[in-house]
């Protein structure tokens, strides 16, 4: 391939799609992954519209959807008192093409983006291939890696670190992850049990102050699916007993009790984090997903986010590249990125963990209250839908100038 312009760091799903949008934009690009292959992640899996419609002109959400669930309608739960709230994400059907959530494992996504790759012939990836250094002068940046024949150096004219939340281009950046890190874990039981007999939506969060719960069911890889639970762990409770089949069986079993043990296909334990780093471009070096912004799950913006930054960041450097604008249009998408993942992704996913597992009866209260009050109206359900569809960070990042 000719000298790539830009060098992606990270083949997930946010590298992989800066590299494609730049390829089809004519950049050159070269993507470095340090692992030998794409990865297999069992965390993310939940596509809001906005994602669905960006990825489309590259015929990926065509792909997504031969394999993916549609989930239009999603709840909110207590495990005392049954369904609060379900939203019906068709009321917003006149704002997007794709009125649903899309369940797909992240796992099946990169393999579709990595195959659309590979039809351009100035896009390459190569793996086992681990940034470890970044250097910069007045009109390059320099990438050193450690590769299987040795300590290589790769020159471009831009990097994309997309490298997720132990960035090694964020750390060579020398850029703060402000934030913390939430003191319980989360636990992820994989099922092919049927909740939806149970009356739970394909998407669920069940609120409680000991032991909240949310549901999501996957493709898997095929027929009957898989529905993925999770829990939360106490900060004091050992990795092995929380991965022990009795620990496992346990918590399935308290959660929703059964004739006979849980079938247990996957199961798996991560760390929680809120952070942001501090800048999101520092000369001819961007970042971008995971390796800016990291926020719990619950209300899948994560993932998400990490789509919407590679397509508003490509967008842009494209034009660089091409000499139709100047490069201090990068400081745009750094605005635009950083600001929507402060006043959006970080709020609203720590307010919805927090309504998840408020331990105060009448807060609990007050919570239930006003989501119900906000589902009494079709504005309230619009305005709600708009926040957690994403639609609404969209649209704050593209106001801002």
């Amino acid at each position: 391939m000719a000298k790539p312009q830009v060098i992606v760091a990270g083949a997930g799903p946010v590298g992989l799609l800066a590299a494609l949008a730049l390829a089809e934009r004519g950049i050159p690009v070269l993507v470095l992954e340090a692992e030998g292959s794409l990865t297999f992640d069992l965390r993310a899996g939940t596509y809001h519209p906005p994602s669905l419609e960006m990825m489309a002109p590259y015929g990926i959400t065509d792909e997504m959807h031969k394999t993916g669930i549609k989930v239009p309608r999603w709840q909110i739960r207590d495990r005392k008192d049954g369904l609060i709230v379900e939203w019906d994400v068709s009321l917003i059907k006149d704002l997007t093409p794709y009125p649903y959530r899309l369940h797909l494992e992240q796992h099946r996504l990169t393999p579709i983006i990595h195959d659309k790759l590979k039809a351009f012939p100035h896009a390459e990836v190569r793996f086992l291939h681990e940034v470890t250094g970044v250097s910069q002068s007045v009109d390059r940046v320099t990438v050193t890696a450690n590769t299987p024949g040795g300590q290589e150096e790769f020159q471009a004219d831009w990097l994309v670190g997309a490298d997720g939340g132990r960035s090694a281009v964020r750390k060579c950046m020398a850029v703060t992850f402000e934030g913390y890190t939430w003191p319980e874990r989360f636990v992820v039981a994989s099922t092919t049990d049927d909740y939806a007999r149970h009356g739970y939506t394909l998407n669920a969060y069940v609120a409680d102050p000991q032991e909240w719960v949310a549901l999501f069911k996957m493709p898997d890889d095929g027929p009957p699916g898989m529905w993925r639970v999770i829990f939360p762990i106490p900060e004091e409770e050992d990795e092995a007993v929380t991965l022990s089949e009795e620990m496992v069986e346990r918590r399935m079993q308290r959660f929703q009790p059964r004739a006979g043990r849980y079938p247990i296909k996957y199961k798996s334990i991560y760390k929680v984090h809120q952070r942001v780093a501090s800048e999101f471009r520092v000369g001819r070096v961007v970042i971008a997903g995971d390796a800016a912004h990291l926020n719990n799950p619950i209300g899948a913006f994560g993932l998400n986010g990490g789509i919407h930054d590679a397509f508003n960041l490509t967008d842009k450097l494209a034009r660089i590249c091409r000499g139709e604008a100047d490069a201090s249009l990068l400081d745009l998408y750094a605005r635009q990125r950083r600001t929507v993942n402060l006043e959006y992704v970080q709020d609203v996913s720590i307010r919805n963990l927090k309504r998840l597992n408020e331990k105060s009866e009448a807060q609990r209260r007050r919570n239930f209250d006003e989501l119900r009050r906000q589902a009494s109206t079709l504005q309230g359900q619009r305005e709600f839908l708009l926040v957690s569809s994403m639609i609404a960070s969209v649209r704050r990042a593209s106001a801002i100038t």
